[in-house]
């Protein structure tokens, strides 16, 4: 998605007190090795351009855009890689490390549902874009992964395609997003699932 649509003001809506996504106690998370990033020959081929991988990093990307916010979501350990080609494409990858498996379960349903409702919080927060969500399915690796897919079109012309996917590791969540201009013809839906299915195997 084009950066005319990132800086939209969305935010997502809080989370209902009481849910399992509750930070846990101070030392109640256990101790485990950093989660694992993808790297940039893990992406879905660009038919002209190589991917450059960025470092990883310490908090949450503004270029998973105006579909996934940590807004009603307890602070948990949020770090991320940012992908990008010499041309209008580019991509990134969230980890959460969260206290708990259910947390992390709770989290990834919460992602997926900000993901699968983005379309519509889009149209209703611009009235100068059309969006349109698809859902490409699930995925069988580790505790299980769902890809979406994200087209966007203003009112003066301008077209973007996303593809997202929301997958957990026991008490990890990694969120991976690639983007570009076009239509969701455009979209390398089969090569993202691979992207999707490694991301969530190599976190551990």
């Amino acid at each position: 998605m084009s950066r005319r649509i990132r800086t939209s003001a969305l935010t997502a809506a809080a989370l209902t007190a009481g849910t399992v996504l509750t930070a846990p106690a101070a030392g109640a998370a256990p101790k485990t090795a950093a989660p694992k990033f993808l790297s940039a020959s893990q992406l879905p081929p660009h038919p002209t351009s190589s991917w450059t991988a960025g470092p990883v990093t310490d908090g949450f990307p503004e270029e998973l855009g105006p579909c996934v916010s940590t807004e009603g979501v307890p602070a948990h350990d949020y770090r991320y890689r940012g992908f990008w080609t010499d041309l209008d494409t580019s991509a990134v990858q969230l980890t959460v490390v969260t206290g708990t498996a259910a947390q992390a379960k709770a989290l990834a349903k919460h992602y997926d549902d900000l993901i699968r409702t983005c379309a519509d919080r889009i149209e209703d927060s611009s009235p100068d874009i059309e969006a349109e969500g698809r859902d490409y399915g699930t995925l069988p690796v580790e505790e299980g992964a769902r890809v979406r897919g994200l087209h966007t079109e203003t009112s003066w012309g301008a077209t973007d395609i996303a593809l997202l996917s929301v997958g957990r590791d026991g008490r990890t969540v990694t969120v991976v997003r690639w983007g570009q201009m076009g239509d969701l013809g455009n979209a390398p839906v089969a090569a993202f699932k691979k992207t999707t299915s490694t991301a969530v195997e190599k976190l551990y």
